[in-house]
C-alpha cells in the first residue's frame, strides 16, 4: 500500500511540524497507522531529509510478528541496538516522541522518567505503566492539531495514533452522552492516587487494540508479561543517547579518532535558526590556524552537557543579570557545578573560538544559550521535554489540591 504524493503533502497542511517529521521518515503502515523502522529513526535524528522519497510499505501480519519475534530483549540491548535492528522493527509515532525526550533528558532525569512510568512505586515498570506514554502523547495532541477539515484530521489521527475518532472526551457512564474532559481535570481528579494511575484505566480502552511494537517486545517480552528496571531502563537511555552521537561522530570522522573543529562546528549548527552559518565557520577557522582535533569522549561529554543546559542557563543568567560577560574558566566552572560534566580545555577554547562573534573572548547568553536551544531541540522550537512540563504541572495541582484540603 502506498500513498501519492499529492494526497500526503495534503494531510501535512493538518499536521504540525515534528508530525510532519515523522511522516517523512516512516517506511511502514499497518492496519492504517505509520511506523518508523529502527534505521527510519536514526535517519529522522542524523539527517535533513530521507535520502530518497518514501513510499509506506503496507506490512501483513505475519511480517509484523516475524520482525518482534526477531526483537532481542532489554537485557541484550547494546548502543548498536538500532543499528543491528536496521529496518527490523516498528516504532511507532507516540514511541517516536518519547524517543525524542530521550534524547535531550539529562542522566540525572532518568529516574524522573522512571517514576513517572512507575504508578504504582514498585520499583518495577509493566507494560500496562508504559502504555499510559500513548494516552500522555495523544491528550497532548490535542491541544496541538491544526483545525480544517475534520476528514483529513480524522485520516492523521489514524495515521498517527490507530485510532479514528477524536479522544477529547470520555464516556460518563455507560449509554449517556460524551462528557468533555480535559486532560488535566483527569490528573487532578485522583490526587491520593499514583501518578497517572487514572489514565493508566483510560489506557486499557485505546490500547488493547493497538499492535505490539519493537520498543514494546524489547521492554516487556514477546508475552508482553516481563517487567522493567530502573537498571535496564538507564542503560536503555544510555545506549540510545551514545549510538546517535556515534552515528553524527562517524558520520565525519571517516574511520579516525577525532573530527575537525570546523565538522564540530557543523553538527553543533546543524538544526539551529543561524541563517548565516558560513560567518561562524569562517570565525573560527581564522581563530583556530592549526587543527587539533575533537575526540569522541570529549564530543560526548558536550553534548551531556546540553543536555542539562537548563541547569548551565541558570547560571550564565547570572553573570547576565550582574552585566557580566563569561570568560573561558568561568565558563568550564558553570559548566561542573550545574552540570557534573568536565569539559576539556580545548573542547571550551573551540566552543568560544565558533560562538564569540564580536572576538572579545568573553561568550555572552545571547551568543550561546539561544542558539543551543535551537540545537539542543534539533530544530524543533516546541519543547520536546514533555515529561518534566507534565511533572511540574502535576505537582503544581497536587499542591493546590492538598492546600485547599488542608484549608477546608
Amino acid at each position: 500500500v502506498t500513498e501519492s504524493r499529492s494526497d500526503l503533502e495534503d494531510l501535512h497542511l493538518y499536521a504540525t511540524p515534528r508530525e510532519q517529521r515523522f511522516r517523512r521518515f516512516a517506511s511502514l503502515e499497518f492496519e492504517g497507522q505509520l511506523y518508523m523502522t529502527p534505521y527510519d529513526f536514526i535517519q529522522a535524528v542524523t539527517n535533513d531529509e530521507p535520502k530518497c522519497a518514501k513510499k509506506w510499505r503496507s506490512l501483513s501480519k505475519q511480517e509484523l510478528n516475524q520482525i518482534l519475534m526477531e526483537t532481542p530483549p532489554v537485557w541484550k540491548g547494546s548502543s548498536k541496538l538500532f543499528r543491528n535492528l536496521n529496518e527490523k522493527g516498528v516504532i511507532s509515532y507516540t514511541e517516536y516522541l518519547f524517543l525524542l525526550c530521550i534524547l535531550t533528558k539529562p542522566h540525572a532525569g532518568f529516574r524522573i522518567a522512571f517514576n513517572m512510568f512507575d504508578t504504582d512505586g514498585n520499583e518495577m515498570v509493566d507494560k500496562k505503566e508504559f502504555l499510559v506514554l500513548q494516552e500522555i502523547f495523544r491528550k497532548k495532541n490535542e491541544k496541538r492539531e491544526r483545525k480544517g477539515d475534520e476528514e483529513k484530521r480524522a485520516m492523521l489521527r489514524l495515521q498517527l495514533y490507530g485510532y479514528h475518532t477524536s479522544t477529547n472526551s470520555v464516556l460518563k457512564t455507560e449509554g449517556e452522552d460524551l462528557v468533555p474532559r480535559s486532560y488535566w481535570d483527569t490528573l487532578r481528579r485522583s490526587t491520593s492516587q499514583a501518578l497517572f494511575s487514572d489514565l493508566a484505566e483510560r489506557a486499557d480502552d485505546t490500547t488493547s487494540s493497538l499492535s505490539d511494537t519493537t520498543l514494546l517486545v524489547h521492554f516487556f517480552g514477546k508475552k508482553g508479561k516481563a517487567e522493567l528496571n530502573f537498571e535496564d531502563f538507564y542503560r536503555f537511555m544510555d545506549n540510545l543517547q551514545t549510538e546517535v552521537l556515534e552515528i553524527e561522530f562517524l558520520s565525519y570522522s571517516n574511520g579516525m579518532n577525532t573530527i575537525s573543529e570546523e565538522d564540530f562546528a557543523h553538527i553543533l549548527l546543524r538544526y539551529t535558526n543561524v541563517e548565516n552559518t558560513s560567518s561562524y565557520l569562517e570565525n573560527m577557522r581564522c581563530r583556530i590556524p592549526e587543527e587539533k582535533g575533537i575526540t569522541f569522549d570529549e564530543f560526548r561529554s558536550f553534548f551531556q552537557f546540553l543536555n542539562n543546559l537548563e541547569d548551565f542557563t541558570i547560571a550564565m543568567q547570572m553573570y547576565n543579570f550582574a552585566s557580566r560577560s563569561i570568560g573561558q574558566d568561568e565558563f568550564k566552572r558553570a559548566v561542573y557545578v550545574a552540570t557534573g560534566v568536565k569539559l576539556s580545555p580545548h573542547l571550551v577554547n573551540t566552543v568560544f573560538k565558533i560562538f564569540d562573534v564580536d572576538r572579545d573572548d568573553q561568550l555572552s547568553y545571547k551568543e550561546f544559550i539561544g542558539i543551543m536551544k535551537d540545537r539542543l531541540n534539533r530544530g524543533f522550537r516546541v519543547r520536546i521535554l514533555i515529561f518534566v512540563i507534565t511533572l511540574i504541572d502535576f505537582t503544581t495541582y497536587l499542591l493546590c489540591d492538598l492546600k485547599h484540603q488542608y484549608v477546608a
